[in-house]
């Protein structure tokens, strides 16, 4: 059976992209009272079931519609939600929820609520891609309707386990009845309610002018908080940021070469934040070249990759400097000095004694079987990523390999990486908040089987996380950061550079928090 957990790494801005802190504004400054809000998204987000949710775009959606227990603030810190407070212990959080929080059905949320939106995804009959991801393997959650709580707790002590639960989007009112009506539909507590869906077009939210329970007690009553959302679906970059400029849309999130041209444009809004890793990963299945970690090692001696960086961000990133995103829990570098370094001749003499031979052709040959890599990436990133492909295949080919090219969109990516593994290489950001949530892709079941979609078999990697996760919080740090220090090493990934994106704007403000606008933060403004 296909898992699709892995999926959860594939997005516009990779699932769980944080990118906290920052807010963009243009305008003369004085708001404009209701009117409509209209910010540009790259893809359909899909079937809008919380608990099938894999995507960024789709959970940048969700979150118009739906609230979380708790959420993360501009500073990063934890700032009440649903709930009003909560205590926190190595296996269990308890939450104390508000009492004044209503679903858009008027009907109001409890505690069974909550309870139901986290044990939904973790019954093993949901299939829900969440399930040891977002929600951690094993977590229950227990109701008490008369005391206004729910605990959620884990079979064993859990790092951050009060930190996970921003991420877990709580369904009520008719939705938590009879989940079919999710698919097209929203069924929460949130800001605002879709009244119109229009598959790969638009998406229609209203406001809920009674909202008062937002992040940090937000409300929708503030000067300039918009009457209408229009989520336009506009795959194309170039057509997004010409809908800016001309004012028909008030926001957007650009990748590539359009950037430059927004930030010389008067009148536009201004944000840079952290998308996501740029990297790489080797299968590692029985039958692949890079099974063999000197194969690994010495593929990524023949890449420069300081020049693989400035290529696939278009000189736009930053040094990686680990996988998990800001606000991280366990600030550090584990990057720099665990990657192998840039040396043509290592590796070519690596291959020599790894037993590949160079060819009358130039191909290296082993046994018979020619050095073959399949190097797959997505096509929705940008053309810094195609870019990038083409750089690496030019490294390898130089290094003795053959390489095919394989670009695909999104959907496509998740069918290779999981169900078919018709792969060797594939260029794949990651963005999540929470070391924990790496542990199901980098170790475990292998695909198809498991979330494991490299085959990775890292045994340092997995006795440093076994160690950490039983420590709570910032106890732990210095083990996960090692952990993912010891899979540069091994080279079983590559992290190449943080990918950034521009933010812009017009006659709008708002902020980003946790890789989304947060739509209690939007204010229209008056053109200036």
């Amino acid at each position: 059976m296909r898992n699709t957990r892995a999926a959860a790494v594939i997005g516009a801005l990779s699932l769980f992209a944080a990118a906290c802190g920052g807010s963009t504004d243009t305008g003369s400054g004085r708001t404009a009272d209701g009117g409509t809000f209209t910010f540009s998204i790259r893809a359909d987000p899909g079937a809008l079931d919380p608990a099938m949710a894999v995507l960024s775009v789709t959970n940048s959606v969700l979150s118009f519609a739906y609230d979380t227990l708790v959420y993360y603030g501009p500073d990063g810190k934890i700032v009440p939600g649903l709930a009003e407070k909560w205590d926190v212990k190595p296996d269990a959080v308890t939450f104390t929820l508000r009492k004044d929080v209503t679903c858009s059905d008027g009907s109001p949320l409890t505690p069974s609520d909550v309870a139901g939106s986290v044990n939904h995804i973790t019954d093993p009959a949901t299939k829900s891609p969440l399930n040891g991801v977002t929600v951690p393997v094993g977590m229950k959650a227990e109701a008490d309707d008369a005391a206004g709580t729910v605990t959620l707790s884990t079979p064993k002590p859990f790092s951050f386990i009060l930190e996970n639960a921003p991420q877990i989007f709580v369904v009520c009112g008719k939705g938590a009845k009879d989940r079919s009506v999710l698919a097209r539909g929203t069924s929460g507590s949130g800001p605002y309610t879709l009244t119109e869906a229009a598959p790969s077009d638009h998406y229609t939210f209203q406001v809920r002018k009674d909202y008062a329970w937002g992040p940090g007690g937000a409300t929708t009553k503030e000067s300039g908080q918009p009457d209408k959302i229009v989520l336009k679906v506009v795959p194309n970059e170039q057509t997004a940021a010409n809908l800016l400029i001309s004012g028909d849309i008030n926001g957007a999130v650009i990748y590539g070469a359009d950037r430059a041209r927004l930030e010389a444009t008067p009148g536009i809004g201004k944000l840079v934040i952290s998308a996501g890793n740029g990297q790489f990963f080797y299968h590692q299945g029985e039958d692949r070249p890079a099974k063999d970690p000197a194969v690994r090692k010495a593929l990524t001696q023949a890449v420069n990759l300081k020049e693989l960086a400035g290529i696939s961000s278009s000189g736009t990133g930053r040094p990686a400097t680990g996988l998990v995103m800001d606000p991280r829990p366990c600030p550090g570098d584990s990057v720099t000095g665990h990657v192998p370094a840039f040396d043509e001749a290592a590796a070519s003499a690596a291959l020599d004694a790894a037993g590949w031979k160079a060819g009358p052709d130039g191909v290296r040959v082993k046994d018979g079987s020619k050095l073959t890599l399949r190097l797959l990436y997505g096509t929705t990133k940008g053309a810094g990523v195609q870019a990038a492909a083409e750089y690496l295949a030019a490294a390898w080919k130089k290094a003795g390999a053959d390489v095919t090219l394989n670009g695909v969109i999104d959907t496509k990516l998740s069918e290779s990486l999981t169900a078919t593994q018709d792969w060797d290489v594939v260029w794949l950001p990651i963005g999540v908040t929470l070391p924990t949530q790496l542990e199901g892709f980098l170790s475990g079941p292998a695909a198809p089987k498991g979330a494991n979609f490299a085959h990775l078999a890292n045994d340092r990697y997995q006795k440093l996380v076994t160690e950490a996760v039983g420590k709570p919080g910032e106890e732990g740090c210095k083990l996960w950061l090692e952990s993912e220090s010891a899979l540069f090493e091994d080279a079983d990934l590559v992290p190449v550079v943080e990918d950034t994106v521009l933010v812009a704007s017009k006659n709008a403000k708002f902020s980003i928090v946790a890789g989304s606008v947060a739509p209690t933060t939007i204010r229209m403004t008056e053109a200036g």
